[in-house]
């Protein structure tokens, strides 16, 4: 039995409407792959495109363009469409947290640290966090591993290790010393205490370490973290200092002590294969284990420039709601420098110097808020700037355009001009360090 005219108009006209949605859907493709394109293209201008640690690698040979890694990553513009295929997009802005890497279907995506072209160092570690130094252990971002929850695994992870540690308990030798009290140094301590270890926890700065010091209030987490004799955290828009709440919480209800302002000088290895760790104001911990859980910057990187240990000249910024009515200036084109400005220029008069002529390698969203304050006159951008001398009344800058040095009244100085990476520190205590060239980290 033959169709009906009428059935045959049905079947043309779905037929048309299937066409017409699949030419839409090609044409909005190739709208949205030449958005993308010109995005990265910028990114690459911008110095926004190689990454600078820990960042996802997509297959291309695999990968079938889904986007189900686009909409698991809480950040923006990470990772985009091009012509079917996943591409990065602002790899500098990758903070790898793994979403994309867990949400793609087709196990396309790898983390990796370094690329091919742009090398990482780090020091080396095998699988459980111990260096090439017999004792000597490393968790969190010294390691490659920035991301809080990651930090606090590795912290935990690597004191179960040393807790199986044939070591001979020696009488006034401590178990594990812990330097660095930011995300691993923190779950390694609560994890010691947990295991009936003997130790003790060393600080440079305050406690939180170098997540602390981050200009940012809010810390985004795609996935809880299992503090050890906590429990479970979730932290989502959890500001600094509800996060710097939960570690003490969680320390004080297990009578742990964190020695702050205590930085570490030196780790000296005996032949007894034990430990003396020296702190810069000469005391010293004898110990069986260190773990090393200390920032990838360590100290910050200073200017030398006349004036910059005056005692208004800082390298973090901590509770800008209490600072107001100053003048300041912020020294540095990243996204510290960036956000700090942001957040002291609603109450102060800030002034911004960067040594460039452009800002590079800025998070999106920092370029349009920062220009956007420029327009408004909240902040005074003084590009193609360097600062040549700080006083307790002014600061003096050296402009590229014409090499004037022109004195400007101030009040504070916040210097960001990144840190150093404790190359020296590690290699003193014998541990190796190397450059990894797209090395991967975590793969399905």
């Amino acid at each position: 039995m033959g169709l009906t005219i009428e059935e045959i108009s049905i079947y043309f006209i779905t037929a048309l409407f299937c066409i017409g949605v699949v030419l839409f859907y090609l044409k909005s493709g190739k709208k949205e792959s030449r958005r993308i394109k010109q995005k990265i293209e910028l990114a690459k201008q911008e110095g926004r495109f190689e990454p600078v640690s820990l960042h996802p690698y997509i297959d291309l040979n695999i990968c079938i363009g889904s986007g189900a890694c686009i909409k698991a990553c809480p950040e923006k513009d990470i990772i985009g469409i091009v012509d079917g295929k996943a591409m990065v997009v602002n790899a500098t802005s990758c903070i790898g947290h793994g979403a994309c890497f867990h949400a793609c279907p087709v196990e396309a995506i790898s983390l990796r640290i370094g690329t091919e072209q742009r090398g990482v160092e780090l020091p080396h570690v095998d699988q459980n966090y111990e260096t090439n130094v017999r004792g000597i252990f490393i968790a969190g971002e010294l390691g490659g591993m920035g991301l809080i929850k990651n930090s606090v695994e590795q912290g935990r992870q690597a004191v179960e290790n040393i807790a199986k540690s044939s070591k001979v308990k020696k009488e006034g030798v401590l178990d594990l010393v812990i330097i660095g009290a930011g995300p691993a140094g923190i779950s390694g301590a609560l994890t010691a205490k947990k295991l009936g270890l003997s130790f003790t926890a060393l600080e440079q700065d305050t406690l939180g370490g170098t997540v602390f010091t981050f200009p940012r209030t809010k810390i985004v987490m795609t996935n809880p973290m299992d503090l050890p004799l906590y429990g479970k955290v979730k932290l989502f828009d959890t500001s600094k200092q509800e996060l710097l709440n939960i570690w003490k919480d969680a320390l004080s209800k297990n009578k742990i002590e964190i020695c702050e302002n205590a930085k570490v000088e030196k780790i000296i290895p005996h032949e007894d294969f034990t430990f003396s760790v020296i702190t810069l104001d000469g005391k010293a911990y004898t110990c069986n284990h260190v773990l090393v859980a200390i920032g990838r910057r360590g100290s910050p990187r200073k200017l030398n420039v006349e004036g910059e240990d005056l005692p208004n000249v800082a390298y973090r910024l901590l509770e800008p709601e209490l600072i107001s009515g100053k003048k300041i200036m912020v020294v540095g084109g990243g996204d510290s420098a960036v956000e700090s400005a942001l957040l002291l220029m609603d109450q102060n008069e800030v002034s911004l110097s960067y040594r460039k002529d452009q800002f590079a390698r800025l998070k999106p969203k920092n370029t349009e808020r920062i220009m956007d304050a420029q327009r408004e006159k909240k902040v005074n951008i003084l590009f193609g700037s360097e600062l040549v001398s700080i006083s307790m009344q002014e600061v003096q800058l050296k402009f590229d355009t014409n090499g004037t040095v022109t004195n400007i009244p101030n009040d504070l100085v916040y210097i960001f001009a990144g840190g150093e990476l404790p190359s020296a520190f590690l290699k003193n205590a014998g541990i190796e360090i190397s450059k990894r060239f797209g090395q991967i980290v975590k793969k399905h």
